[in-house]
């Protein structure tokens, strides 16, 4: 947290510049000082002691507030270290939630139903953070990220040697937070409040800037090639030394703006969380609106896919139906299965569902004589573990019969599936297929990301392995009879249709070819367009939009059913 900052407006009242605590507003001329004060307050139990060192609501003017603000910190990098490790001394004892309830009490903070969610959202972090334990930072050898030497072979065949190191990120790492939403929407209150009250078993943490972190990021490159030439792979040394410091880092206004920060930004965020360093960030915009119109965007693609798939997304912006209840602020799919995924299977539960004239229950349906029994049901919504859906003789015309009285499903604990599980697999392909031609929302719990629903890691790769050999999959293979939406997809792992030829999941054409779209129907279905579509939010014209969406859907239905 940024303990003390540099005050605008203080400055502009005396002819000399001060420096303002956060806490207390008391105003220094020296950091000499600043320092000073910090320290009888870290060490005297008086009225100087942190527990009773805050700020009245009532002194908290506008002025101050636009003092406070975190545009108008320009401090250098080691004041940030500085106001981080004065902020680390004692945790507070509650969490997020706790606190957010607190502050509505005094009356410091309205409550509001939609921000009480994302409160929540900060509480499951906090919780599964409490219990973390960040793996030891093994710093890499000088000599492991020097250029390999070019072999006589290579240099006669032009073959290109790479000295990027490859990084795995720990399994156990919880899963960051990247919040965005327009300004006035909350940003800097919700990170004030998160990083506030991280566990007291957190003792490394660091809330900066992200333009003041990037710059420092690429100083510290910039050193390491100095020092050891240009061909030099510094990332990684510089993330092992950054997640040495930090194991929990919060950014504050995630962008990019600069084509050399979005060269490098994936390898140092993969690097640092594979040093098991958790981020949680703001920022104005979604992931896949960054970098807009940008020089290579291209290349900057694959970062984003990374933050999604890392990174809870959360929306900020407070978006209501007819019935006056909040959107969840998440999207539609969330892996993997932690604490964090009841609550967002929850929340989409009671968004989609009736819960005021059709609490939840238990529902059954007959096809040709069989029952399908709905474990949980309310309205239009109707929720399933993988298991009860798909892990059974399920097939078409059961699905087909629950898209007649079911507009949206919860399919919560979904396995990553391999060629050991072929048939929940092409059972599951076609349960996606009758949701994309009704028409109907589509909520999901993952193991794994999406991305790796039917092919494991290691299947994806012996596949690549086995087309490159037969000489299958040239370079710049354009897959062009796949959607410009899985094409996105699979050149993020690397894919093409004629790798899907040497998996072992599928055996023809046209079921390798049904996985592909199967993907690709996913990624339609979890855009915002298809999850608002109907909804009846206020925005799009409330009951009426919902209505008439409810009109044509029912005319596909009956076209496609």
């Amino acid at each position: 947290m940024r303990f003390l900052i540099k005050s605008r407006s203080t400055m502009a009242r005396f002819a000399s510049p001060r420096i303002l605590c956060r806490h207390c507003l008391r105003n220094f001329q020296t950091s000499v000082k600043r320092r000073e004060h910090v320290q009888r307050i870290r060490a005297s139990t008086s009225p100087y002691s942190r527990t009773s060192h805050r700020t009245s609501p009532a002194r908290i003017t506008s002025r101050t507030l636009a003092t406070i603000s975190s545009s108008t910190y320009k401090g250098s990098l080691s004041d940030r270290k500085y106001h981080s490790s004065i902020y680390a001394g004692k945790p507070s004892e509650n969490g997020p939630l706790d606190e957010y309830d607190e502050r509505v009490d005094t009356g410091r903070l309205r409550d509001d139903e939609h921000q009480r969610g994302i409160v929540e959202s900060l509480q499951d972090l906090h919780d599964m953070l409490s219990h973390y334990k960040p793996p030891k930072v093994i710093h890499p050898t000088i000599e492991s990220l020097q250029p390999q030497k070019k072999s006589i072979m290579s240099s006669l065949f032009g073959r290109k040697q790479s000295n990027k190191t490859t990084v795995e990120i720990p399994s156990n790492i919880p899963k960051g937070l990247y919040m965005y939403g327009d300004v006035g929407s909350g940003k800097t209150m919700l990170m004030d409040l998160f990083f506030d009250t991280l566990p007291p078993n957190i003792t490394s943490k660091n809330r900066i800037h992200f333009h003041n972190f990037m710059q420092e990021v690429h100083r510290e490159l910039h050193k390491m090639k100095m020092r050891y030439g240009n061909d030099f792979d510094a990332i990684p040394f510089v993330a092992a030394g950054i997640a040495e410091k930090s194991s929990i880092l919060c950014f504050d206004e995630f962008q990019c703006t600069d084509v050399a920060d979005a060269m490098i930004l994936r390898r140092l965020i993969e690097s640092l969380m594979s040093h098991g360093v958790v981020i949680v960030t703001t920022s104005n915009r979604h992931p896949d609106d960054l970098y807009k119109n940008g020089i290579q965007r291209q290349s900057f693609i694959p970062c984003i896919n990374l933050l999604k798939e890392r990174l809870r997304v959360i929306n900020l912006d407070s978006t209501t139906d007819y019935r006056k209840i909040p959107r969840p602020p998440s999207g539609v799919y969330h892996h993997p299965l932690d604490k964090a995924a009841k609550t967002h299977a929850e929340k989409w539960f009671q968004f989609l569902g009736d819960f005021e004239h059709d609490p939840p229950h238990p529902a059954m349906h007959t096809v040709w004589g069989r029952e399908i029994n709905v474990p949980r049901a309310s309205g239009k919504c109707a929720w399933f573990a993988f298991k009860d859906i798909i892990g059974r003789a399920t097939g078409a015309a059961d699905y087909l019969e629950l898209m007649r009285s079911y507009n949206a499903f919860i399919i919560t604990d979904v396995p990553g599936m391999n060629h050991k599980s072929r048939d929940w697999a092409r059972r599951f392909i076609t349960f996606i297929d009758a949701v994309y031609e009704s028409r109907a929302k589509l909520v999901m719990t993952t193991a794994v990301p999406l991305m790796s629903l039917f092919m494991s890691r290691d299947e994806i790769d012996e596949a690549m392995a086995t087309g490159q050999k037969k000489g299958d999959i040239p370079e710049g293979d354009d897959h062009h009879d796949i959607s410009d939406v899985m094409r996105n997809l699979m050149d993020d792992l690397g894919m093409n249709m004629s790798m899907l030829k040497n998996s072992n999941l599928f055996t023809g054409d046209e079921e390798r070819f049904a996985f592909a779209r199967a993907l690709s129907r996913l990624s339609e279905m979890g855009s915002q367009e298809w999850v608002e579509r109907g909804m009846g939010l206020e925005h799009k014209g409330g009951k009426d939009e919902m209505e008439s969406w409810q009109r044509v859907r029912s005319r596909w239905r009956e076209d496609s059913l």
